[in-house]
C-alpha cells in the first residue's frame, strides 16, 4: 500500500495531479491459506472491477478533467481491465447505473498480470481473481485474459516491466503490447533488462533503470491529457 499506493499518490500530487488510492476487494492471506472460498464466496471477480468502476464513477462525477488509473502487478491487471471492459456496467448488480462514462482516459499497468490462460500466467493471481472452483473454467480464464480483449477504442496505455521480473513473467507485458499494436491502440511500452518487481514509486527499491520510469510516465501523461 505504501510503495504502490500512498507513495504513488504523493508523487503524482507533487506533479500537480489529483491522486487517489483505491483499496479494492481482493482475496486475503486467510482466504488463500484456509481455502475459505471452497465453501464461501469470499472476494473474487467481479468484486475488483466493480470497485474500480465505482471509483471512476465517483471521481468523474466530481471532476471535469481526464480520469485515468495506474496499477501495479495484480493492480495492473485491474486497471487494464477497466480500460477493456468499460462498456460492461458491472455496477448494475448493485442497482447503480452511472450517468458518466466508465471508460478511463488512460491506464498505466506497471509490471502487470495480463494473461489468465497463456503459459506465462501468474497462477496465484488467477486463483485470487477467480476463486477455487471458477479457476478451472477455461471460458472464465479466457474472458479475463487481457491480451484477448483489446479493442480499437481501448484508452491509451503506458505499459512497463522488467525482463528479470521474478514474480510476473515478463512475457505477460509482451502479450499485451502485441495485442495493443494489432488494434493500433496508442501506447508506450518500456521494457527494462533489470529491475525486478515491486519497485513502485519507492526510490529505495529502484535501480539505475527503474528510477527513470516516473519521469517517463509524467512526460507521456502530459502528451495524453494536455
Amino acid at each position: 500500500m505504501e510503495t504502490e499506493g500512498t507513495k504513488v499518490a504523493q508523487w503524482l500530487a507533487s506533479e500537480g495531479y489529483a491522486a487517489y488510492v483505491l483499496k479494492y476487494r481482493a482475496a486475503g492471506k486467510f482466504e488463500f491459506a484456509a481455502k475459505y472460498r471452497v465453501l464461501f464466496r469470499g472476494h473474487r471477480h467481479p468484486d475488483m472491477i466493480c470497485d474500480i468502476q465505482r471509483a471512476i464513477q465517483l471521481v468523474r462525477e466530481r471532476y471535469s478533467g481526464p480520469v485515468g488509473a495506474i496499477g501495479f502487478s495484480a493492480g495492473g491487471h485491474l486497471v487494464m481491465s477497466a480500460g477493456e471492459y468499460f462498456d460492461t456496467n458491472f455496477l448494475s448488480r448493485y442497482g447503480i447505473e452511472p450517468e458518466v462514462s466508465l471508460r478511463p482516459d488512460f491506464v498505466a499497468p506497471i509490471y502487470p498480470v495480463v494473461t489468465l490462460s497463456a503459459p506465462p500466467v501468474h497462477k496465484r493471481s488467477r486463483l485470487g481473481l477467480l476463486g477455487e472452483w471458477t479457476v478451472f473454467r477455461q471460458e472464465m480464464r479466457d474472458s479475463l485474459s487481457l491480451e484477448k480483449h483489446v479493442k480499437a477504442n481501448t484508452p491509451p496505455v503506458f505499459l512497463l516491466n522488467c525482463v528479470d521480473d521474478p514474480i510476473v513473467d515478463y512475457r505477460n507485458s509482451e502479450l499485451l503490447d502485441s495485442a495493443l499494436t494489432a488494434k493500433q491502440v496508442p501506447h508506450l511500452y518500456t521494457q527494462y533488462k533489470t529491475g525486478g518487481h515491486g519497485f513502485g514509486a519507492n526510490p529505495e527499491k529502484q535501480n539505475e533503470y527503474t528510477k527513470n520510469w516516473q519521469p517517463l510516465f509524467i512526460e507521456w501523461l502530459y502528451q495524453i491529457v494536455k
